[in-house]
């Protein structure tokens, strides 16, 4: 249980954050980076545990006023990153810099960044406004300006008049709140969230995920978010980094990654089901599904070939690759956009696939159906690069 005396925000409200409690346009707000840009670097960190690598050589780049989001599975070391940037891991190898200035050796508090984790960690013995100033107090802030920066934040996260609110009486969603408002407070140069929406349920989520895009577009915050879930990332982020085992597997921005993942690994973590063995000649593949067009460019040989669902087109029987509809699963809006229904189809050769189709024209399950696949140049077919 968080105590008074353990400033529990990670190293937000250290006396490094940059600028001073009340000065600046908005509550919050980060002043411009006179340098333009790469604000955070991280230059072949490793970090070991027991002699296995949690970080393996990792180089990374976060923009001013840009937010980045790392993705992938649990153990991918996505939490050792923050919390090697935030001063409470000392990497084995390798440089952090903030603002071009190496941190080894510069004490958690003492870097001007924030840190928010999951369970958000509010004192239950303080109320809102006592938990949102806690950095401030800890800085020596006069009271009356403590409570201005409260009163101020606690608007700009969307929560008036919440001040005496205890944390007893707050949803999850107003935690969540409260615990931004807190990180936000100290005006860090750097906010990180470590899986900070993970314990809503997705409809509020999916809400808050909007919301926090605005504020920190509109606060010119630079923002770097651990998360598991592929929609929060590429709802959130400007940039995303898909780790695998220590190592960055992947690095763009979110609609290159989501449309040219470059591995098998990043593909089916996306969600992608369809990826088979082809042998790519001449503009088309070669496959257990038939012969696919590919992208004119993609070279010639043994590969592995994603087809996203949308690339898989129903027609009639006798017209295409004929398949059964083993299931369907109603989706709303994602990364493409849209609402419909997904189809898992068990085709006469080859592994299953999946189709995206309309909600007016989805077939029953047990129906009968042929499957065509979509002309090279409307990009719904990958030729994948390593495993």
């Amino acid at each position: 249980m968080p105590t008074d005396t353990t400033d529990t925000t990670g190293t937000a409200g250290g006396p490094g954050t940059t600028g001073t409690p009340g000065s600046g346009p908005a509550p919050g707000a980060v002043a411009p980076d006179p340098g333009g840009g790469g604000l955070l670097r991280l230059e072949g960190v490793t970090v070991r545990f027991a002699g296995r690598p949690a970080l393996d050589a990792v180089d990374l780049r976060a923009d001013a006023h840009r937010t980045v989001c790392l993705l992938g599975p649990s153990g991918s070391g996505k939490s050792t990153l923050l919390r090697v940037v935030a001063g409470l891991q000392r990497p084995d190898a390798g440089r952090v810099l903030l603002d071009g200035r190496d941190q080894d050796g510069v004490a958690a508090h003492r870097r001007g960044v924030g840190l928010m984790f999951q369970d958000h960690q509010l004192f239950p013995q303080r109320n809102v406004a006592g938990n949102v100033g806690f950095g401030l107090r800890m800085r020596g802030l006069p009271r009356a300006e403590t409570a201005r920066r409260v009163d101020a934040l606690l608007d700009l996260v969307g929560l008036p008049g919440a001040g005496r609110r205890p944390v007893s009486s707050l949803s999850g969603g107003e935690q969540q709140r409260v615990a931004l408002a807190r990180a936000l407070a100290p005006e860090p140069r750097l906010l990180m969230l470590d899986e900070p929406l993970g314990q809503l349920d997705r409809t509020l989520r999916e809400r808050l995920t909007v919301e926090l895009r605005a504020l920190f577009g509109r606060l010119g915050t630079t923002v770097l978010a651990v998360t598991h879930d592929q929609g929060e990332a590429f709802a959130l982020a400007d940039r995303v980094v898909v780790m695998r085992e220590g190592r960055v597997a992947q690095s763009g921005e979110p609609l290159e990654v989501w449309r040219r993942p470059a591995s098998e690994f990043v593909a089916r973590f996306l969600g992608f089901r369809n990826v088979v063995t082809a042998t790519v000649r001449g503009g088309a593949a070669e496959t257990a599904w038939g012969r696919i067009p590919v992208p004119p460019d993609a070279a010639d040989g043994e590969r592995r070939l994603l087809v996203r669902p949308a690339g898989v087109r129903l027609v009639p029987v006798a017209g295409g690759l004929r398949c059964t509809v083993e299931a369907r699963t109603f989706r709303g809006g994602g990364p493409s956009g849209g609402d419909g229904v997904t189809l898992l189809l068990r085709p006469e050769s080859g592994p299953p696939l999946e189709a995206a189709c309309p909600l007016s024209a989805a077939p029953e399950p047990g129906a009968a159906v042929g499957v065509a696949f979509a002309a090279a140049d409307e990009g719904e077919t990958v030729v994948l690069g390593g495993p």
